[in-house]
């Protein structure tokens, strides 16, 4: 009977920490799924190179050269006079060529910078060296959305960091109050090995190495949960959460082991240290 109360104790703390570990990996979803969104918005953003009327083939080329070796872009496309004129026609619904007798549109490049050179100062630097080149007359691009969006992204941030800390607080809170609870149905043994003369690590041993196992599994059995509800979303559901990287892999789940096993050693220290110092009338007293 007491070996089977021993059993249930350690199922319901891991079934515990398991859950904790849950909410500290969906952080890092959170966390992941934010910087991606950002990412996604800032390659959105385009930049507009317009050419002049008489640019040739030759010119082109050089300048896709020059875009494709900047490591400022993450993509462009070229549009033709043709296809500007088509655009203008499908969105003012006014072909210009029947009252002006000729095209007036020029050919274009539309730039997305990469994340790293989406800010104001980095678009800035990308639009004067664009307009530099003598083939390029114009260079466009929202410049008070690119002020705002950074703006908000840094208060975003921020905000999120707060959360996340805030949740990380709760969820090592709620840890170490489970091992607690777990090692306070163990005090009268610890006092008793103290009083057979076993030392500190000795009495703390069987306690951390269980709690440590029992931290290991259970962040196990937490990654195969959020692998399985991040395959339901992403695969299932088509919503794009964060690219499935190694790198994001190895960093949700380094996270949530390293969770899982410091702070139920931390935990499991402190709460049979506090018990070992404890004498025998105080024990009745808790």
């Amino acid at each position: 009977m007491r070996k089977h109360r021993f059993r249930n104790s350690y199922l319901t703390s891991a079934v515990s920490v398991t859950l904790v570990l849950c909410l500290i990996g969906l952080e890092c979803v959170l966390l992941l799924s934010a910087g991606a969104l950002v990412t996604r918005m800032r390659e959105n953003m385009t930049v507009t190179a317009v050419l002049a009327q008489d640019v040739d083939s030759t010119q082109c080329a050089r300048l896709e050269t020059i875009l494709a070796g900047s490591g400022h872009c993450s993509s462009f496309i070229y549009i033709s006079e043709e296809q500007a004129l088509e655009e203008h026609i499908r969105s003012l619904g006014e072909d210009p060529t029947k009252f002006l007798g000729y095209n007036p549109l020029s050919a274009s490049y539309e730039i997305h910078p990469t994340d790293a050179y989406s800010a104001p100062d980095s678009l800035a630097q990308l639009a004067a060296s664009l307009e530099a080149l003598p083939y390029v007359t114009e260079v466009l691009y929202p410049r008070d959305l690119a002020d705002i969006m950074s703006s908000n992204v840094h208060q975003f941030s921020l905000i999120l960091l707060v959360v996340a800390l805030a949740l990380l607080l709760v969820s090592m809170v709620l840890i170490v109050n489970t091992i607690r609870l777990q090692i306070y149905a163990k005090r009268f043994i610890i006092n008793t090995m103290t009083l057979v003369g076993a030392t500190s690590w000795v009495t703390r041993r069987p306690f951390v190495g269980r709690n440590l196992l029992n931290g290991f599994l259970s962040g196990l059995a937490a990654l195969a949960i959020l692998s399985g509800v991040v395959y339901y979303v992403e695969i299932k559901m088509g919503i794009m959460l964060f690219p499935l990287t190694w790198q994001n892999i190895a960093f949700v789940s380094a996270v949530v082991l390293c969770s899982g096993l410091l702070i139920t050693l931390f935990a499991s220290l402190i709460a049979t240290g506090r018990y070992i110092r404890m004498d025998n009338n105080s024990l009745y007293e808790i």
